[in-house]
């Protein structure tokens, strides 16, 4: 945390802030793109709010307003903690597990940005109802 000293400072910080909050903030527009991040304590445990904070930083990065991301509780993956479900509109949502804040700017990149698939990392069916 950088160091106060006037306070012009203090509203530097409370304006970056703002930013951060607002690029957090849940989706209200079905245009956006959502990033649900997991949060419960596995994925805490596995790195998650840092994951959080690294897909924050990429979007903030490349002034990408189009996206939002969230926390929400666990999914069930504890196995593959960190994980991150993108739903964008009109598509089948994706789940994708294990992804570090070393992934953020690749999940970024190849998912939302050109489209592909982070084939190495996607979480497939793994319940099946009992017939």
């Amino acid at each position: 945390m950088p160091i106060v000293k006037s306070v012009a400072d203090l509203m530097k910080i409370k304006e970056q802030a703002k930013e951060k909050i607002q690029v957090r903030k849940t989706a209200d527009s079905e245009s956006k793109i959502v990033l649900k991040v997991a949060m419960g304590t596995c994925g805490i445990a596995s790195g998650a709010k840092e994951t959080f904070s690294a897909l924050i930083e990429e979007i903030d990065k490349r002034k990408m307003n189009n996206i939002v991301v969230v926390q929400t509780g666990c999914m069930g993956y504890c196995h593959s903690e960190p994980t991150i479900e993108v739903i964008e509109p009109g598509k089948d949502s994706i789940i994708y597990g294990k992804m570090t804040k070393d992934r953020a700017g690749e999940l970024i990149q190849k998912h939302i940005i050109d489209g592909e698939l982070l084939q190495d990392s996607i979480i497939g069916k793994t319940h099946q109802v009992a017939k």
